[in-house]
Order: C-alpha cells, then structure tokens, then sequence
C-alpha cells in the first residue's frame, strides 16, 4: 500500500474488563472524552454513560441491516450467506494515492485500537458497544487528503445474490453515506474491524463498518467497498429516500424529532424491563445532543441544528 508505514499498538483491553465495569475507577466526562479524542485505549468509556456495555449476544441479534431484511433478528439469520474474504476496498477522487487495496492489507498498516461507544438508533434505542478498529482520519491522512476535497462518502458492496433485500426497492442499492470532511478527521470517528477484540460479525457489518457515535446509526454505514474524497456533499441513502424525515447530518439532538419517533428520550437495548410486554414497561432515558459527545459541538458552530438536521 502506497505511502503507508506499519504501526501496532498491544494496549488493547483484555475482554474480561469488559464484564468487570465496577471494578474500574470512574475517571468522569472529561477524561473519558480526553482518552477517547486521543486514541488511547480505554474500558472506562462505559462510565460516561454509568450503563452496562452490551453483551455479544445482543449486539449480534438486535440490529439493522436491510440489506438482510427489515426486522432485528434479520441480520443474524441471514447474514452468513455474505462472503468476506477476499474483501477489496476502491480508494477514489481527490486523494494522492487512489486505487483498490485489499482489506486486510489496510488493516496491517493501521494503529488498532479499542473504543467502547454508545449507539443511538434513530428508532430511540442504543446499545453500548466495545469496538475495535482505527481512526478514519488515520487512513485519509496516508491516502494523501487533496486540499479542495471537503466531503467523503462511502458504498456498501452491492451483491444482491448474497444481499437479497438488494433485490427489492425498499432503497435505492448500493447503501450510501457521507460525511463533511472534518467530521471524517475527527478522533472519534473510526473505521471498525471487529468488537469485543474479535472480528466484526458479518451481520454488524463485517469486515469492515464506521462508526460516527454522536450520529445515528444509519450514518455507520456497513460493509464498506468504496470510500470518495469530493468536494461536493455525498448521497445518503435514507435522505435520499425520505429527505423529510432523514437529514445528511443527522446528529443525535434530543429536540429535532423524526416524524415517528421522539428523540427526547431511549430505550437500552438489555436494560430495565426490555422485552416484556412489548416493551411496554421499558425505562427509558435522556438522550443528550450529539448523544453525549460534547466534544463535538464546535464542528457545528452557528449552525442552525433544526435546519441542518
């Protein structure tokens, strides 16, 4: 891979920390934004939210997917007839070095490193997730970043013989997301390769997915095959599809509602009284802007939230 030099890192928290949360010492909102905004590898980032991190079981079986059906178990039932290896992504546009380089040869190259998340469904639920995985901004800075490029998008592999919800017109096929370039550049914003220090299961998006936290999580986009550098804002699958009820920023903002769903408040995803009596009883929680990731605010500085939602 052009211009790309090696580099590890062996910090990666061992998976039994995961399960031993009040055993950590509870560091605070600063700090855990402090190690999160400069890559250090933590266990403690579930303490920001005081929340249990989600087991592999159920970030495995409640998620969405369309490419493999509309329901949340959906996913997991079908997701095993997707083949992952070989996997190639196509770097384009306004990047020094474009081309197509294989998977696990960009993950070589890359620092891995672990970051625990919290992902905010849209619907108004979220789970708190322990991934694995670089920074995007890692990976752009190799590529050679071109000076008039000001967005990146991104496509999911279009395989409807292995997808077969690609074969209805519930979308328009291939998924497509973007970001604003500095949103790209931002540390918190990583590419994952796996969770709970294991690869990434198919039916979250394996090999290879984003991860946008103070987004929703339509804008992770799966199963990456090609990334853009443009000048020009990217499609966006579901604002293409309905721009009315999906923005391209979509940030998490517990006061710009979607038409069905408040945003005011979610639901845990294993928390108090899920799953009995369709949810009927579930507590639910404050969501908070940018769901919690304050360190976020200043790339939207005088932006009106309500218009650019």
């Amino acid at each position: 891979m052009k211009d790309i030099y090696k580099k590890t890192q062996n910090d990666i928290t061992p998976k039994h920390l995961f399960y031993n949360r009040r055993k950590i010492l509870k560091l605070g909102l600063a700090l855990t934004a402090y190690v999160a905004s400069n890559g250090i590898t933590s266990a403690f980032a579930q303490e920001m939210f005081d929340r249990k991190i989600n087991t592999l079981e159920e970030i495995t079986n409640y998620n969405n997917f369309y490419e493999f059906g509309i329901d949340k178990t959906d996913p997991a039932k079908h997701a095993h007839k997707l083949t992952i290896s070989p996997w190639s992504i196509e770097i384009s546009g306004l990047v020094d070095n474009p081309g197509i380089y294989d998977f696990s040869e960009i993950v070589r190259e890359m620092s891995i490193i672990q970051r625990t998340y919290s992902l905010r469904c849209v619907e108004g639920w979220s789970m708190l997730i322990p991934w694995n995985g670089f920074q995007l901004s890692e990976l752009l800075n190799k590529l050679g970043v071109r000076d008039e490029a000001r967005y990146v998008s991104f496509e999911t592999l279009l395989r409807p013989e292995e997808m077969h919800m690609q074969e209805t017109n519930i979308l328009n096929w291939p998924y497509r997301e973007g970001l604003r370039l500095d949103e790209a550049m931002h540390p918190l914003t990583i590419m994952a390769t796996g969770v709970y220090g294991e690869p990434l299961p198919k039916q979250n998006g394996a090999p290879l997915r984003l991860i946008v936290p103070w987004k929703y999580g339509f804008k992770s986009i799966k199963s990456i095959t090609k990334i853009s550098l443009q000048r020009e804002e990217p499609v966006s699958s579901w604002n293409q599809q309905n721009p009315a009820e999906y923005g391209f920023y979509s940030n998490v903002n517990p006061t710009v509602h979607h038409p069905r769903w408040s945003q005011a408040s979610e639901r845990y995803i294993g928390g108090e009284g899920e799953g009995y009596l369709g949810n009927l009883f579930t507590k639910r929680y404050d969501t908070k802007l940018f769901n919690g990731y304050e360190e976020v605010a200043p790339l939207y500085e005088g932006m009106d939230l309500s218009r650019y939602y």
